[in-house]
């Protein structure tokens, strides 16, 4: 597809990327089935090759509409569509592309505005935003039922009881909301490490990976948190961490993309390619066989459902990795379908999107309980909590179920 950037694109950075990016689509429509939103809809301009000719319209300076920002808005920003292409078409950069370029043009109205900014100021603070929901934990109770069933009851952590230091350390990015929702599953990461022979670092000053502001449109505050997050895990680098880990898929994307993000950026360039270089999601840190010569027994332990986030399986392409692991920990896998189908959770879209991803709530639960499993696995805090609000099984991240078999307590 070729594009002729105006409206000020012309001769620009920007503009060379949107004709490089433009130029990879073919128009084949591989890309229709492994959309979500154009399953639910039937709409080609909910489909990646539907908004891909809408933004080669923004490129080449038409006009933008309500129309176009709300197909652009529908989409997940999943990724499906790039395991599906043939043609290796980046659509996740052209539809942030198609998204900066609507705003600019057409900015949002004022309550929009102030909304995606709240989201962005507390959902990426951890503090403020763990302090807010222990609030609403304390009074969830006399709350409406629409409002009670997003404000999870607050669990019950296992210390991580770690008492020996380890030659090799990792850096365990914390993360702005699993603290606060999930508090156990960086708690389990430390335990597994511990039994592994890794030790468990925390670096001073991480901040929220980003990839909140990125996605509503406050890419400069996500630059911003990224720089900042590029300092202080090259110090620990530097003091000799091996690598730095994720236990949110999400956000391990958002760390393993900074490369590209501050590619442009002369004091961070290098450091930015490092850290992306050194991030590594929790999956890729453990092996089968060291699950195995812990002694697990495969098919001793309970039925589990998996359910690869979006994040993991077609941003980080690590499909098949936390399977061959829960195996090795002694779980019967039961079978799936809609495997590579998005739950609808996608950070905030839940809430922006909710009728789109209801729906593809309901159609992932459905998917996943078919197999009559005891427990439903995930990989990332935004599509467990998103699942756990609709599914009559139990929805748990994957380590924290590893942590309970290596230490004889798997339920």
């Amino acid at each position: 597809m070729f594009a002729r950037p105006a409206a000020g694109l012309e001769d620009t950075a920007r503009g060379r990327e949107a004709q490089a990016l433009l130029r990879n689509c073919v128009h084949c429509g591989f890309c229709l089935p492994a959309c979500p939103t154009y399953r639910v809809t039937g709409n080609e301009l909910d489909s990646p090759r539907g908004r891909i000719y809408l933004i080669k319209q923004l490129v080449e300076g038409a006009p933008a509409s309500a129309t176009t920002r709300g197909h652009l808005d529908r989409c997940l920003t999943c990724r499906a569509c790039e395991r599906a292409c043939p043609s290796g078409v980046e659509y996740g950069r052209l539809v942030e592309l198609g998204r900066e370029l609507v705003d600019e043009r057409v900015p949002r109205a004022a309550t929009e505005r102030a909304m995606r900014a709240a989201f962005v100021a507390v959902l990426s603070r951890r503090r403020l935003f763990t302090a807010l929901l222990r609030i609403g934990q304390a009074v969830r109770g006399a709350l409406p039922a629409r409002l009670r069933e997003r404000i999870p009851p607050r669990p019950a952590v296992r210390a991580a009881a770690i008492t020996r230091r380890h030659a090799r350390r990792v850096v365990l990015l914390e993360g702005c909301v699993q603290p606060g929702l999930a508090p156990g599953i960086n708690a389990a990461t430390a335990r597994v490490l511990d039994r592994l022979g890794i030790g468990v670092e925390r670096v001073r000053g991480e901040q929220c990976c980003g990839a909140l502001g990125q996605h509503l449109g406050h890419a400069d505050r996500a630059l911003e948190q990224a720089r900042r997050n590029v300092a202080a895990c090259c110090a620990a680098l530097d003091a000799g961490a091996e690598t730095i880990v994720s236990t949110a898929s999400a956000c391990g994307l958002m760390v393993k993309d900074y490369g590209r993000l501050l590619c442009g950026d002369p004091e961070y360039a290098d450091r930015a390619r490092r850290v992306s270089a050194a991030t590594r999601d929790i999956a890729e840190v453990i092996r089968p066989e060291d699950l195995e010569q812990a002694g697990l027994r495969r098919g001793s332990g309970p039925h589990v459902a998996w359910q690869a986030p979006c994040t993991l399986q077609h941003g980080q392409r690590l499909g098949g990795r936390v399977e061959s692991l829960l195996e090795a920990a002694g779980f019967e896998l039961t079978p799936t379908t809609e495997q590579t189908l998005c739950c609808g959770s996608a950070g905030t879209y839940s809430i922006l999107q909710p009728e789109l991803s209801a729906e593809l709530r309901r159609r992932k639960v459905a998917a996943l309980t078919g197999g009559a499993p005891q427990l439903i696995a995930t990989a990332n805090i935004g599509c467990l909590e998103h699942l756990r609000g609709a599914s009559g099984v139990p929805v748990r991240h994957w380590i924290e179920l590893v942590a309970e078999a290596l230490e004889g307590t798997a339920r």
